[in-house]
């Protein structure tokens, strides 16, 4: 009898720990660090957790606009909120490993100034970026467009009815670091390609850095269902307008495909030192360049801060809140500012 009550209580112990065990593991592998994005143009965001519990909030952080980062490590089901004080809002969020903070704005304008015809004339990309469509691959887009990188950028691959392709940044050493950054995969949603999208050109899982692909006018429909096979092709933005009317159309073609499937550029040599002092010139010379892009709304922000600034300094004895209150509505400045824009 005694030996049966030991066997059975060291029996029990084993399998309490066992059991201690696997919810340890379980808590482990729920645990994770969640990155917090703020896209917004010119507002902080203060995040708070929702303990459901208690029914209170804890703020985990201030997040500045404009690609302003948060992590914070969490577990599966928890929720966090924020609220947009301007637009008398508050917003939830159950969030994965990612989640981009828009509040109620479901796209962020870029635009992008191009050359066409081989630099004789230019024309613009409208992009509407889509972040909710692909949240990291988004994000680190409009962080390249906010620091420069994507300007003087060659189109450096045109192919009619399939894809047009950009990215690799004209200073060395912007591209060589950028390139080592690459981001993780976004989850596929379901959205099928259609002309004028944007995606990310890789080469394996997890491999997206910086170089872009747009969908060009023409394609067929096999391959409209082919784009999107590969892990990392999510789209996260469209060309606006008639894409069949396009700066798409106008950029110069004919070199067709890149090295080896063309007669187009290498890519292994544009990232190269000399890639754009001497080989694109020399051997490509009928290439069309992004001159810049930019992020509307902020660019937007950032004209009428300046405006109002020069204005004040002209202006003596009101402070720059009344001189702003007296001297313009609203409405005026933003149809000046979209006049010098």
């Amino acid at each position: 009898m005694i030996l049966l009550i030991f066997v059975f209580t060291i029996a029990t112990m084993l399998c309490t720990t066992v059991a201690l065990d696997d919810e340890s593991k379980n808590n482990e592998q729920l645990l994770r660090e969640v990155t917090f994005v703020n896209e917004l143009p010119n507002t902080q965001i203060d995040l708070y957790w929702e303990n459901h519990e208690t029914g209170d909030r804890k703020l985990e952080g201030t997040i500045n606009p404009r690609g302003g980062f948060l992590r914070v490590d969490t577990y599966d089901g928890h929720e966090f909120s924020y609220d947009i004080e301007s637009a008398g809002e508050r917003h939830y969020v159950l969030p994965r490993d990612f989640a981009v903070l828009l509040g109620s704005i479901e796209d962020v304008r870029v635009k992008c100034e191009v050359t066409t015809n081989s630099r004789k004339s230019s024309d613009t990309f409208n992009i509407i970026v889509k972040p909710y469509w692909s949240p990291k691959g988004a994000s680190r887009f409009l962080e390249l467009v906010r620091s420069g990188y994507y300007d003087g950028v060659a189109l450096n691959r045109v192919v009619p009815g399939f894809l047009t392709q950009f990215g690799i940044a004209v200073d060395p050493t912007i591209r060589n670091h950028w390139g080592k950054l690459p981001i993780f995969d976004d989850r596929h949603r379901d959205i099928p390609f259609q002309p004028g999208f944007l995606s990310y050109a890789g080469s394996g899982v997890d491999s997206r850095t910086t170089e872009i692909f747009i969908v060009m006018p023409g394609v067929d429909q096999e391959q409209l269902d082919y784009f999107g096979e590969n892990s990392w092709e999510t789209p996260f933005g469209f060309l606006e307008g008639n894409i069949e009317e396009s700066a798409l159309t106008k950029i110069y073609s004919g070199y067709g495909d890149i090295n080896p499937w063309g007669k187009g550029p290498e890519l292994g040599r544009i990232y190269d030192e000399d890639g754009y002092s001497s080989y694109l010139p020399n051997a490509f010379p009928l290439l069309d360049y992004i001159e810049r892009c930019y992020v509307v709304d902020e660019a937007e922000v950032d004209s009428e801060e300046e405006f109002i600034e020069e204005e004040y300094e002209e202006d003596e004895g009101d402070s720059e809140e009344e001189f702003i209150e007296e001297e313009y509505e609203e409405d005026e400045v933003v149809d000046i500012i979209e006049e010098e824009l």
